[in-house]
């Protein structure tokens, strides 16, 4: 946890300054992000949309420490990780943010209860503490009767807040998805819909990308990103 210079923990959960994301390819260079100002504050919920190839799912790349900018400043809880090496970023990425991708990304050799427990795993957490927390996350999301399943014998819905619950097991400061429900059905959207609402009442930060009106109208805010810039 960072604090200020008073001791009090820093209101911003995340701070990008002039962040720029740029690839050399052999037909020339592309700007994927250029020159992003996006102050998220601690407790806020923040919809990202717009066409395809904008530079939605890069912002979010960098917000999560899986991506490096090119240029710029950006501080997450009030450090500034622009520049951290690979293990210093997987080491903040794995205590700070959570994720939940549009394709769940579950283990499928692993049952529901170990890929829930999998950041905690990361973290070096006894088996049994893992196991413990597990079970109470998978519980929140409407699956304590699933725990032993496989992957692959849930529904869309089912895994999606599996995913949501591995997602949120180590309490991050901040919760990054990219287009949650673009797999699902109407009542199974519904249901993970319900859910970032209750993560979201908790005081979790989110930042979500959507192509959805109906799941960007639920944030506090909501920017469109064109052509790498906030429109």
């Amino acid at each position: 946890m960072t604090t200020t210079p008073g001791g009090a923990r820093s209101p911003l959960c995340a701070a990008l300054e002039g962040i720029e994301r740029r690839y050399e390819r052999d037909d020339g260079t592309v700007v994927a992000l250029d020159g992003i100002d996006l102050a998220i504050a601690r407790g806020e919920w923040v919809a990202l949309t717009g066409p395809s190839g904008s530079g939605k799912s890069t912002l979010l790349h960098v917000l999560g420490l899986l991506d490096t900018p090119t240029a710029g400043l950006y501080r997450l809880d009030g450090e500034d990780v622009s520049t951290l090496d690979d293990d210093a970023r997987a080491r903040r990425r794995n205590l700070k943010i959570g994720f939940v991708f549009q394709a769940f990304h579950l283990v499928p050799h692993l049952t529901v209860r170990e890929n829930a427990a999998l950041p905690l795993t990361y973290l070096g957490r006894d088996e049994h503490d893992r196991h413990r927390r597990a079970a109470a996350a998978l519980e929140r999301v409407g699956l304590g009767h699933r725990l032993d399943h496989r992957p692959g014998e849930l529904s869309g819905g089912e895994q999606q807040r599996a995913a949501i619950a591995r997602a949120v097991i180590h309490e991050p400061d901040l919760l990054l998805a990219d287009e949650p429900t673009g797999n699902l059905d109407e009542a199974s959207t519904d249901g993970v819909l319900d859910l970032f609402r209750s993560i979201h009442r908790d005081g979790t930060t989110i930042a979500l990308v959507t192509h959805d009106l109906r799941v960007a109208a639920m944030a506090d805010r909501t920017h469109e990103i064109l052509h790498g810039r906030l429109a």
